[in-house]
C-alpha cells in the first residue's frame, strides 16, 4: 500500500488567506487527508462606522482610516485576510453597544459562526467529487457555538471527542480543549479533566499505537510548547538575555502520550514552537502559525502501517 499523503495545519485564527491556502494543499502536496488541529476564528471585530453617507471611518493597524464606500472594499477584504472581522455599523448601533456590552458579544458569537459556516461551506465545494479526507476541528479560542457551523456537512468533519478512521485504516482522536490558559478561553479543562478526556477516546481504540493523536495542545515540555513567559498583565517577561521562555504545554498530553505511545501526535496551540519531536516511539509535529501574516504554515506526512515514512514543514 503507498504511503497515505496527510496535510496538517492549525492556528489560522480567522486567516481567510491560509484557510484558502489550506484548501489548496490538498491538490498542491497531493494529500489524501486534510486536518485542520484547532483555533479556526479570530480574535476581534474592526468596526466601519458610517460617519456621514458613503463615507466610513475606523481603526486598524494603529492607524485611523476615513474611506468612501469604494475604497472600503479593498480595506475590508485586508483585514478579513489577517484575520479579524470587519462590520459596517452606524454612530446610533456603536451607542448601543457602549450601553450594553452583553449585545456586541452577541454580535461577535454570530459572526464567529457566520465566518466559519461560509469557510465550511467553501470546503465543500472545492472537495465535491475529490477523495480527499477532510477534519476540521475548533479549538481552545473558539466559542462553543461555532460547532454548530458543521451541522448538515458532506466532505468536512468535526472530530471532536470522536474516534474516525483516516484513510480508511488511521484510528484518529482528536480535542481541541487544552490545559488553562491566562486568557481563559473557551475549551479548558483541568490537566486532570483534559487527561480523563483524551483517555475516554483512546481506550476505544483498536490499535493505540498506530493511532493518530490530534491533540491541540502539545505535550509539555518536550519542545513543541515553548513560549514567553507572562507577567500579571499579560506581558512578555524580558531580563539581561531578552524575553525568558517558558514551557506551557499540557501535563495531560504528555500523559496520554506516554501510556498510549500513538504513531503520531498533531498539535499547535503554541505558535512559537514549530517543530518536531520524538516522545518515546510516538512522532510529534506542531507546524506553528504565522496567520498575521497570511502565511500558512504546515505540516505534509506520510503514514506507512508501521509509523511515519517522512515529513516536511511546509511554509507558503
Amino acid at each position: 500500500m503507498a504511503p497515505l499523503r496527510i496535510f496538517f495545519a492549525t492556528d489560522l485564527h480567522g486567516s481567510e488567506t491560509c484557510f484558502r491556502k489550506f484548501l489548496n494543499a490538498g491538490k498542491v502536496y497531493q494529500a489524501d487527508v486534510l486536518i485542520i488541529g484547532g483555533d479556526l476564528t479570530g480574535k476581534m471585530i474592526v468596526p466601519l462606522v458610517e460617519v456621514k453617507s458613503g463615507v466610513f471611518s475606523f481603526h486598524w493597524l494603529d492607524h485611523a482610516y476615513t474611506v468612501s464606500r469604494a475604497e472600503l472594499e479593498e480595506h475590508e477584504k485586508q483585514i478579513r485576510m489577517s484575520g479579524c472581522y470587519p462590520y459596517r455599523t452606524t454612530p446610533e448601533e456603536m451607542a448601543r453597544f457602549d450601553q450594553d456590552p452583553q449585545e456586541i458579544k452577541r454580535l461577535f458569537r454570530k459572526i464567529l459562526k457566520d465566518s466559519i459556516r461560509e469557510w465550511l461551506l467553501l470546503a465543500e465545494e472545492r472537495l465535491q467529487g475529490s477523495k480527499i479526507e477532510c477534519y476540521i476541528m475548533p479549538g481552545n479560542d473558539d466559542d462553543l457555538g461555532v460547532d454548530e457551523a458543521f451541522e448538515g456537512l458532506e466532505h468536512v468533519c468535526n472530530p471532536e471527542g470522536k474516534v474516525v478512521y483516516v484513510g480508511g485504516e488511521f484510528e484518529m482522536i482528536s480535542t481541541g480543549y487544552t490545559n488553562p490558559t491566562p486568557w481563559k478561553s473557551p475549551r479548558e479543562l483541568e490537566e486532570e479533566q483534559l487527561y480523563e478526556r483524551i483517555a475516554m477516546m483512546a481506550q476505544q481504540l483498536v490499535a493505540p499505537h498506530k493511532a493518530i493523536f490530534n491533540l491541540h495542545c502539545p505535550p509539555f515540555d518536550v519542545g513543541l510548547d515553548v513560549a514567553p513567559r507572562l507577567d500579571e498583565t499579560l506581558k512578555p517577561v524580558a531580563g539581561i538575555g531578552g524575553v525568558q521562555m517558558t514551557s506551557v504545554g499540557s501535563k495531560a498530553v504528555l500523559q496520554a502520550i506516554q501510556t498510549y505511545q500513538p504513531m503520531l501526535g498533531l498539535h499547535g496551540h503554541v505558535h512559537e514552537s514549530r517543530g518536531v519531536v520524538k516522545v518515546g516511539k510516538t512522532f510529534c509535529v506542531n507546524p506553528g502559525s504565522e496567520y498575521t501574516e497570511g502565511i500558512l504554515r504546515g505540516c505534509l506526512l506520510l503514514l506507512e502501517r508501521n509509523g511515519v515514512k517522512d515529513y516536511l514543514l511546509t511554509s507558503g
